[in-house]
């Protein structure tokens, strides 16, 4: 069994606390990555769960055994680093079984491992190989074997893609899906890429400012997050938001109104929420893409940014001299967006049930998705009673 139970974890550095108060329950099999921006202590977590940080407080637990004191040679774990770190001067075979060599296992168990682990990672024919002879990415597929001729209960991997480029990142992140279906084993992986966690994992740990923001599946982080914080890091180009008051009617932003029974939503009037709506749940008036459209309003475009398979337009709204409350749609490619359209006004509509709103304050999710209003309801200005 490779389970993880992390329970109450925190780490203090002086007075400066870079983990605090995270508790995960991490199933047998599952792979579940810790991503946030720099700084907000994934690396400290995984480094807890290894044993290289001792945690201030709290417990780390794996298969059901409380591991917190034993050295991490103990806790039945590999780790496959950012910094690949192969020995230069062993070949493949050699680094691949160093570690196995050190534990005194027999020359035919070393050789089963090592000619399993090289059939798992795709690199038959390279074991006399030395090093400055692979690529990058053959690089990394022998420190994954490396780690996985240890058996282990669990993999911890952290940012084992980052020195790659692009192309191969990609490629690596479909070889390492299908690795852990091939070794049903739990996974915790470490990654400031929103797009590499949200492809790979089966569950998302969101980290800020050393707390688990949001700890939930890929899609329910992108489409329920928990708060403003989530809301802003998962999903890429990120979600728009808008200071906003609750009306009679709805809610009101300095550009637009979108209406709805705020009682349905235990919203009261004059409440300060942050409105937010994802690029591709924008769209032209009179279109038929958006599932529920709110009344359109004036944007003008400001920038176009052709991406290939979709359009990114930045609109500017009324009022908005300063660019602060630029409204990003991404649309599908079409010639008409790709010429002389900027400085052209346009109407624009949200897709009323895709709208989230948090509170003011405190950055928590209010609603997500709202249901349209009662007939003859309009989001026009001077509608709201007084």
């Amino acid at each position: 069994m490779g389970n993880v139970t992390l329970e109450h974890l925190i780490k203090r550095y002086d007075d400066v606390t870079a983990v605090n108060d995270v508790s995960l329950d991490i199933e047998d099999g599952e792979f579940v990555t810790l991503v946030g921006p720099s700084g907000c202590g994934k690396s400290t977590t995984l480094e807890m769960i290894a044993g290289l940080t001792k945690p201030t407080e709290g417990t780390v637990s794996i298969a059901g055994h409380d591991v917190t004191n034993l050295p991490p040679k103990d806790r039945g774990i590999a780790m496959v680093f950012q910094n690949i770190a192969l020995f230069p001067h062993m070949d493949v075979h050699d680094n691949i079984s160093f570690g196995l060599r050190l534990r005194d296992f027999d020359d035919d168990e070393i050789d089963r491992r090592v000619e399993r682990a090289i059939e798992i990672v795709q690199m038959e024919g390279t074991l006399d190989r030395m090093p400055d002879e692979l690529s990058g990415g053959q690089r990394q597929r022998i420190a994954i074997a490396r780690a996985i001729v240890r058996e282990p209960e669990v993999f911890l991997m952290d940012e084992p893609l980052a020195n790659l480029d692009a192309a191969l990142r990609v490629h690596m992140r479909t070889e390492l899906q299908r690795l852990h279906q091939e070794l049903d084993t739990t996974i915790v992986y470490v990654t400031h890429d929103q797009e590499e966690a949200m492809t790979m994992s089966n569950r998302l740990a969101v980290m800020d400012e050393g707390e688990v923001q949001q700890f939930a599946r890929p899609l329910e982080c992108y489409n329920q997050p928990a708060n403003k914080f989530v809301a802003s890091f998962i999903g890429s180009p990120s979600m728009n938001f808008f200071d906003a008051e609750v009306t009679a009617d709805g809610v009101r932003t300095p550009a637009f109104d979108v209406a709805f029974d705020p009682t349905r939503y235990d919203l009261e009037r004059d409440q300060s929420v942050t409105l937010g709506i994802r690029p591709e749940d924008l769209g032209f008036a009179d279109e038929e893409d958006l599932a529920d459209p709110t009344e359109p309003f004036e944007a003008a475009v400001d920038v176009v940014e052709p991406v290939g398979d979709e359009v990114f337009i930045y609109f500017l709204l009324e009022g908005d001299d300063d660019r602060e409350d630029q409204l990003l749609m991404s649309a599908p490619p079409d010639p008409d967006l790709t010429g002389e359209i900027e400085g052209t006004s346009h109407r624009i509509q949200l897709d009323r049930s895709r709208v989230h709103l948090f509170d003011a304050q405190t950055g928590e999710a209010l609603v997500h998705g709202i249901e349209r209003p009662p007939s003859g309801q309009r989001e026009a200005r001077g509608t709201e009673p007084s």
